[in-house]
């Protein structure tokens, strides 16, 4: 399935929506999990956000118009189910959204599914003191190498406004970097 209209149309027809969804996560199922696992930190975290967002995308694929792109329809419903992830964590252990990451990071060497060295982890530590908005758009440029015009129907901002977000955080996390 090469075209995107193809497969967007056979997700939309009851006869070949199985198959067609099968492909789908094929496709896409590890670019979600990183994109989401940047954000959530956790693999635990991270697996249940993923089938949140296939489920979400399953039951709601008639209602894609084809506005967007259908990875940016995608990459939206996952850094919402994220976000949204983050914030029960937030509120199930009455902390702010901020803390969470920071216990999350500091458990990362911890995590088996966490292959980095101590360098990368000092760079999610850097990345954990940005706020949530410079951190999506940090990662989702920095790792993910999104196009700012892709991000912005992702994220639904201006191109203007994530150049902007991107320059502030790269610029917060040097000074971490630096100083830590």
């Amino acid at each position: 399935m090469n075209n995107e209209k193809e497969l967007i149309q056979q997700l939309q027809s009851a006869k070949t929506r199985d198959k067609a969804f099968r492909e789908l996560m094929t496709l896409y199922k590890e670019r979600l999990y990183w994109h989401i696992r940047k954000i959530v930190i956790t693999h635990d975290d991270a697996d249940d956000v993923l089938q949140n967002t296939f489920i979400k995308v399953y039951r709601s694929i008639d209602k894609f118009k084809g506005d967007s792109k259908l990875y940016s329809w995608m990459y939206r419903i996952a850094t919402n189910e994220s976000i949204t992830q983050v914030n029960k964590n937030a509120k199930r252990l009455q902390i702010s959204n901020e803390e969470v990451q920071a216990n999350a990071i500091n458990n990362l060497s911890a995590d088996t599914y966490f292959e980095g060295d101590e360098i990368q982890l000092k760079l999610q530590k850097a990345i954990a003191t940005l706020p949530q908005k410079q951190q999506l758009v940090f990662n989702m440029k920095y790792f993910d190498d999104i196009k700012y015009k892709d991000m912005s129907e992702i994220l639904e901002t201006s191109e203007g406004a994530l150049k902007a977000s991107y320059h502030l955080a790269v610029k917060k996390i040097e000074t971490y970097l630096t100083n830590n």
